[in-house]
């Protein structure tokens, strides 16, 4: 009887504890902003969709709708490095920046519907870049921002990064003028394969570069996932993103999406995004930012570990997520500041 009451005893310590770990991830934990640009800063610009500190101790913005890179130096000294124009040297139509670990950056844009990619450094002078072959599809849109192709990038400093599911695979690696070297990740079942627009914007969303080797690849449409790939592009594992923030959006998922017509008269399917953006943290820990407003944090095993709002003057939806360093987390809207450990 005694071992029988220990091993009940034992039982209702492993449930309850148990239970209070799934109780505090799916507990939300709201971060309030700490500092950022200040709002004379900020309000210069028109629509800033990205935020970073650059290794000289500057920050870059780049303002999508005003097709520009602000280059900010305390204590508000605001500079346009990269100004509007098809040329090239200039921005049109732009859909991602990305900092690089050795001071330079990139912007992808479209000018004329045709998807470019540039290399810039730090001072907004152009060292490179090219342009994909064929015509932007816009797969995944919010709003009038298109996430897919070009929208997903990121720069390793020495390659661009982004996610092309027409190439065959999820992530691929391209050089610096644009030769697209390697290709992994094997595109998920969607039940609509028939349709390969459809089938290809299910397929579609965020590849990330991990601090100590591989990849993460964050499915942005339908069915949230990601998954984990070694250097060598070997799956490492895949989990799904689900918390009771995403069971109305999940719940809400169509089996026929609607259409609309696009260049050229082309019929494409509608697909919104279940995922906003995503980052790595230094510490190599995973940040979601869903389409509602709310940011899950997963650690290096793919465990959910947070759930985090964000507060400024309002609720956050993020645009985009960077770190300072492994205490500061950066977002736009807004150019917040959050302490995050």
């Amino acid at each position: 009887m005694v071992q029988a009451k220990s091993g009940a005893c034992v039982l209702g310590l492993t449930l309850s504890f148990s239970l209070a770990s799934a109780q505090n991830i799916d507990r939300v934990e709201e971060l309030r902003s700490t500092g950022g640009l200040r709002a004379a800063v900020v309000g210069q610009f028109r629509e800033p969709a990205d935020f970073r500190l650059g290794s000289a101790g500057d920050y870059y913005v780049f303002d999508r709708l005003a097709h520009s890179v602000y280059r900010v130096r305390h204590p508000g000294s605001v500079t346009k490095i990269v100004a509007i124009g098809p040329e090239t040297g200039r921005i049109l139509g732009p859909r991602a920046f990305d900092l690089g670990p050795n001071g330079r950056f990139v912007v992808a844009d479209a000018p004329r519907g045709n998807e470019r990619v540039q290399v810039f450094e730090p001072d907004g002078k152009r060292v490179g870049g090219f342009t994909l072959p064929g015509r932007a599809v816009p797969r995944i849109t919010l709003g009038d921002t298109v996430l897919t192709g070009v929208g997903s990038l990121q720069f390793t400093g020495r390659s661009i990064v982004m996610n092309q599911p027409e190439l065959g695979g999820l992530i691929t690696e391209f050089s610096l003028n644009g030769y697209p070297f390697r290709t992994l990740g094997v595109l998920r079942f969607t039940g609509h394969e028939d349709d390969r627009d459809l089938h290809l914007a299910l397929n579609s969303g965020l590849p990330l570069v991990h601090p100590t080797g591989g990849y993460y690849f964050i499915f942005q449409a339908g069915v949230p996932v990601f998954r984990r790939y070694d250097g060598n592009g070997k799956l490492v594992f895949e989990r799904h993103i689900q918390g009771p923030e995403l069971d109305p959006v999940i719940a809400a998922l169509p089996n026929n999406w609607p259409t609309k017509v696009g260049l050229a008269g082309r019929v494409l399917p509608v697909v919104p995004p279940t995922i906003r953006t995503a980052a790595i943290d230094p510490d190599g820990y995973l940040w979601i930012a869903l389409s509602r407003p709310y940011v899950y944090v997963y650690d290096g095993n793919g465990e959910k570990v947070r759930t985090v709002s964000l507060r400024a003057t309002g609720t956050i939806a993020p645009i985009s997520l960077s770190f300072a360093d492994r205490t500061r987390l950066l977002v736009t809207p807004g150019c917040y500041e959050f302490k995050v450990r």
